[in-house]
């Protein structure tokens, strides 16, 4: 049902160079909601939900990228040139994080197991 031309017009994407890992994030954010539901089909109210799970984590995790992050720079100093990075660990923060912040939307199609 998600769409990576859709994902793609919204990140601002043109090419298909990085269709394998947006179709990667399409199917973890659809796995997510649906085992976090505990449902068999993304129902049509969390399709905007899904799209907006995927652009954060393609945003955040750097997905794709071998090398991975080094972090965002949190302070310069100039004399004796000192560079200090974030720890690259909050993105495992986000990562845990993502699905806490649309709980309010999941919640209202969550089921109890079976």
């Amino acid at each position: 049902m998600l769409k990576i031309t859709i994902l793609k017009n919204l990140l601002g994407i043109v090419s298909d160079e990085k269709d394998t890992i947006l179709q990667f994030i399409l199917d973890d954010v659809e796995e997510t909601i649906l085992n976090y539901c505990n449902i068999c089909e993304l129902p049509e109210g969390l399709v905007n939900t899904a799209y907006r799970m995927a652009m954060d984590i393609y945003r955040n995790e750097n997905i794709g990228n071998e090398e991975g992050s080094s972090g965002d720079i949190t302070s310069i100093k100039e004399g004796d040139i000192t560079v200090n990075f974030s720890n690259s660990s909050n993105n495992i923060v986000f990562a845990n994080s993502v699905l806490k912040n649309y709980i309010f939307q999941l919640r209202k199609y969550r089921r109890l197991s079976k």
